[in-house]
């Protein structure tokens, strides 16, 4: 028997692909074979979701770098607050804590999961690639200017740094892996 799994992942992740062949000989039942390739899936999904949730982290470490780069409390020019620089009608999309809990950096991470989350969904709804760039690029100019564009200059300059930065990253963890 050969079970082969392929595809993409329906959350946005990469594409993953999975062959295991299970033979049956006296020293392996048969039963014993299957437990081993639903090991083997288990694992390739552990993985591909570790993976994902890497990729997130880069990118959202890198959007409160540009954001909030020395971890101020004072409110931004447009009332943002917090790590990620939320605006209060963003923040309550995802939460019912005041919104004075966004200089917590906690309750901050929290939130910005969840934007994060549901942006990605929605690009995918889209048919947007989720990248960095089209990450920062909904996170800044809204879901629209990166699903239906055009986005502003500063909106583009924005999503470009944090790209960089989320690459830089991404090359560091990679330097340093086993």
């Amino acid at each position: 028997m050969r079970i082969v799994s392929a595809g993409a992942d329906p959350r946005g992740g990469r594409r993953v692909t999975c062959a295991v062949k299970i033979t049956t000989t006296p020293f392996l039942p048969k039963w014993r074979g299957l437990l081993l390739a639903g090991a083997g899936l288990v694992l390739a999904t552990f993985t591909s979701a570790t993976l994902r949730a890497t990729e997130r982290w880069e990118t959202l470490q890198a959007i409160h770098w540009v954001e909030n780069p020395t971890d101020t409390e004072r409110p931004g020019r447009y009332g943002e607050l917090g790590a990620y620089q939320f605006r209060e009608t963003t923040w309550r999309m995802h939460t019912t804590a005041a919104f004075a809990r966004a200089t917590d950096r906690r309750a901050s991470d929290e939130v910005a999961i969840r934007h994060y989350e549901w942006l990605k969904r929605e690009l995918v709804r889209n048919g947007v690639e989720v990248t960095p760039y089209n990450m920062a690029l909904a996170w800044n100019g809204g879901l629209r200017a990166a699903v239906h564009g055009p986005a502003a200059a500063s909106t583009r300059d924005y999503a470009e740094r944090v790209n960089n930065l989320a690459q830089q990253l991404k090359l560091a963890r990679v330097a340093t892996s086993p």
